[in-house]
């Protein structure tokens, strides 16, 4: 069926997001959409050195669908890349996203696409939420030319300019002074915006981390650095790796909030909290207590270090769609079924998107060293036979 609602009103200056549910529900959505709902995080926020946001979230019939849909859908997005990696489609490095949809998610729901959003290389689902086109995730992730890096990024370069989605990053916590960068330019240019600079548990002992955060509080820059702790950097469980895991105080002299990354709704609460707090007064913390269920990456089968009941408990118990799909159905905003539906809709749209982005040709070799070198440095590229396959002159 044809999708017919826009996924929320959109604040001045975001972009369009992805239509939503089917027409059904669409009808329902519109018709309830001014009837706002106030629903209560599932935990309250634990602050450190600022008094924390209410639980109470206000949210809509049409948002609370469009979270379910657009969870759903990265949900199905992760896994497909699960198979076209194990095909050997997708080569290189591969980390997927599937439980932590609700920091993307909410966290979009926050702020406009004038914001910037900077990460580590987990980032396909958060190139999605800013409004990334399907068909150039898989032709990115397949190294195809119409990939949303040209192909040459893969997996953990992803990139959308025109949103302020500054992409992922290969280099554990490099990103992070970036994002400080990026936010002195905001402030610098008195844009009234905000970056939201994403880093693991696993990055969060990283020297350079302290330093960027040193200086983005004595500037007071306009930065929410966003600890998405999933407990396990590599095959490494926090506690044996960090001396105090409370990542929402390590910045000792920068406020902090801890947050259930797996609540779509504390998420939005906490990331426009967050983005009120640091245009008045400079950088915050936020650590979203979140999980992955796939690895570490796809070498990693993710049950070494871990027991597999740990990773079904946290679906049974804590899982983003699951929560929301709950709050759906205990609103009457749609059955079980219309979900369901919807589902199979979510389905068949990652489905055609693959397809497309396999029929996309693969970077031309002219294209290997652009955007390399400014000026390309007189270099010559060679063939695994060592003829010269392109010459490029000073």
């Amino acid at each position: 069926m044809a999708a017919t609602i826009l996924r929320r009103l959109n604040p001045a200056g975001a972009a369009p997001p992805r239509a939503a549910p089917t027409l059904d529900l669409a009808r329902r959505a519109v018709s309830d959409s001014s009837e706002p709902l106030t629903v209560e995080t599932s935990l309250p926020f634990k602050p450190h050195l600022v008094d924390p946001p209410p639980r109470t979230v206000s949210t809509t019939p049409r948002e609370l669908l469009a979270f379910f849909r657009d969870m759903a859908l990265m949900r199905r997005a992760e896994i497909a890349a699960d198979s076209l990696y194990k095909a050997k489609l997708i080569r290189g490095f591969c980390h997927l996203y599937d439980g932590q949809e609700a920091v993307a998610v909410g966290m979009e729901a926050a702020i406009t696409r004038r914001d910037a959003i900077i990460t580590a290389y987990r980032d396909h689902c958060l190139y999605l939420a800013r409004g990334g086109d399907l068909v150039a995730a898989f032709a990115e992730l397949m190294g195809r030319q119409d990939g949303c890096s040209r192909g040459k990024g893969g997996s953990m370069h992803f990139y959308k300019k025109d949103a302020n989605f500054y992409g992922g990053h290969g280099i554990v916590g490099a990103q992070v002074p970036l994002g400080c960068g990026i936010a002195f330019a905001q402030r610098y240019r008195k844009e009234g915006t905000v970056t939201f600079d994403l880093y693991g548990d696993g990055a969060a002992n990283q020297g350079q981390l302290f330093e960027a955060l040193n200086m983005a509080a004595l500037w007071k820059l306009p930065v929410i650095l966003v600890c998405e702790n999933n407990h396990y950097g590599m095959g490494t469980a926090e506690w044996k790796a960090s001396k105090s895991p409370a990542y929402y105080k390590r910045g000792d002299y920068v406020p902090g909030l801890k947050v259930d990354g797996m609540d779509v709704l504390a998420v939005k609460q906490a990331c426009k909290f967050a983005k009120e707090h640091v245009l008045e007064n400079g950088p915050i913390i936020l650590e979203m207590d979140t999980y992955r269920y796939h690895g570490h990456s796809m070498s990693d089968p993710g049950s070494t270090y871990r027991t597999r009941d740990e990773i079904a408990g946290i679906r049974q118990e804590r899982d983003p769609i699951e929560r929301v799909r709950k709050l759906i159905l205990t609103h009457d905003l749609a059955t079980a079924q219309e979900l369901k539906d919807m589902e199979k809709e979510i389905r068949k749209e990652v489905d055609t998107a693959i397809a497309k982005a396999k029929e996309s040709p693969m970077p031309d070799t002219s294209e290997l060293f652009k955007n390399v070198y400014v000026n390309d440095c007189g270099l010559e590229s060679f063939g695994v036979d060592r003829k010269v396959v392109r010459t490029v002159l000073p």
